[in-house]
């Protein structure tokens, strides 16, 4: 891990705290969506610092902050467990390949319906925060700036925050530093 991202990281409490980003202020009346960017080789030690230093210290925080702390692989494999789609869709890929795979899997993961599910799981009214992680994992079954725009409708005065193997301008998003996705620039770099 780098000694830049060491001090993000350590930045990530006192953001997450602030006012700015639980209640949605300094940013011009837009939608309280914020990404924290960082490059794909460290995100065990990003994924290690959210579960063991981050999420705790949340849960400690007085006064208390409701937080969700959604992992995305969760979300999709609960999805097709529940639809009894998992062996499935493994099945489908050992014989007949990623691409069709994808195809097929592309009907049951639309972004608009993980967004439902999503909010269907978490009471919003009762959360201060929501967070989503472990992007990377379900790419490329699933598109974040598409599950970004689906969730907007949901969210309402709520922040978000994304933990984001990749790169993030303010207007477009690399996930791994690599694959451009679409232009997203309704969200916020969390840390610079």
């Amino acid at each position: 891990m780098s000694h830049g991202l060491n001090e993000r990281l350590n930045q990530l409490l006192p953001k997450l705290t602030s006012p700015d980003v639980l209640a949605n202020h300094g940013s011009g009346g837009e939608i309280g969506f914020w990404i924290f960017d960082y490059p794909p080789e460290d995100e065990m030690a990003v994924r290690t610092f959210l579960q063991e230093v981050v999420l705790p210290a949340l849960a400690r925080h007085q006064p208390t902050i409701r937080v969700a702390a959604v992992n995305l692989f969760d979300l999709v494999i609960g999805l097709l467990e529940e639809r009894k789609l998992l062996d499935k869709a493994i099945e489908m890929q050992r014989t007949q390949g990623d691409a069709k795979t994808l195809e097929s899997l592309r009907r049951v993961l639309k972004e608009d319906r993980l967004a439902e599910r999503l909010v269907a799981q978490h009471d919003l009214a009762e959360l201060d925060l929501l967070i989503l992680w472990n992007v990377g994992a379900v790419y490329p079954m699933l598109r974040t700036h598409t599950l970004l725009s689906a969730l907007h409708a949901h969210m309402k005065d709520k922040p978000l925050v994304m933990f984001y193997p990749g790169q993030y301008d303010g207007y477009s998003l690399r996930l791994f530093s690599r694959l451009k996705d679409d232009h997203y620039y309704r969200a916020f770099r969390l840390v610079a």
